[in-house]
């Protein structure tokens, strides 16, 4: 991902500050937002259309829909959980376009309900890391098999590494339909997958520089075109 164009201080605010002076008028800032978290905005994404350029499609549109409701943020909640939140909901809305329906919060809980397979977490030898980025590609394929309600979780807690309850939190739904979810998740992976999934998942859906450049030019261009817009 590219490196921040920003020099600390502003590098280092938090994400409640530079949305207070986004707020305020330096709407340039928006991009520390965007650039802080594209990788995760790209993974939610990419957990329910699937396809990686309509996810980036799904993660302009959620950046905007972002923007242009900046003033209802609440710093009750985190900037990650509430963009997340506005980024499903950008997706499923694309998704149920195709496939109206099959709502992801109301798939049915009792489908698949096999026994789950612990999760490893081995120490990466080398050889671990020889092969990492094919278990990556294998990883990739594995989550796009899952049904849309289990692959979000399993995206959000196993590969993005979100709490239980931060990825409730974003998902809209109640702590124990995560824990549910992932857990059937789980059994539906390869066993030969699962064992190395500690030590690799973090490679699956890597966000890249060129990719991130892309969605941030894309957002900034329409907010300068808002901000010339006559009101």
């Amino acid at each position: 991902m590219s490196g921040m164009p920003y020099e600390t201080p502003i590098a280092s605010l938090t994400d409640a500050e530079v949305v207070e002076r986004v707020v305020g008028g330096e709407t340039s800032l928006f991009e520390i937002l965007m650039r802080r978290h594209n990788q995760r905005v790209y993974r939610v994404a990419r957990a329910v259309v699937k396809d990686e350029g309509e996810a980036e499609d799904v993660m302009q549109q959620a950046y905007i829909n972002a923007f242009v409701h900046l003033k209802q943020f609440e710093q009750r909640a985190q900037f990650s959980t509430w963009l997340t939140r506005i980024t499903l909901y950008e997706a499923l809305a694309r998704r149920r376009k195709k496939r109206p329906e099959e709502p992801l919060s109301r798939h049915d809980e009792e489908t698949h309900d096999a026994p789950a397979n612990q999760v490893s977490s081995p120490e990466a030898s080398p050889e671990r890391q020889a092969y990492g980025r094919e278990l990556g590609r294998l990883v990739e394929e594995a989550v796009d098999a899952l049904p849309e309600t289990y692959r979000a979780v399993f995206m959000l807690r196993e590969v993005e590494g979100l709490s239980t309850a931060e990825a409730a939190e974003g998902l809209g739904v109640g702590e124990e339909a995560v824990k549910t979810r992932l857990h059937r998740a789980k059994a539906m992976m390869r066993q030969t997958l699962t064992d190395r999934l500690g030590a690799s998942a973090p490679q699956a859906f890597q966000f890249h520089a060129v990719r991130c450049d892309r969605v941030v030019g894309a957002v900034l261009a329409e907010i300068r075109h808002r901000s010339l817009a006559p009101q």
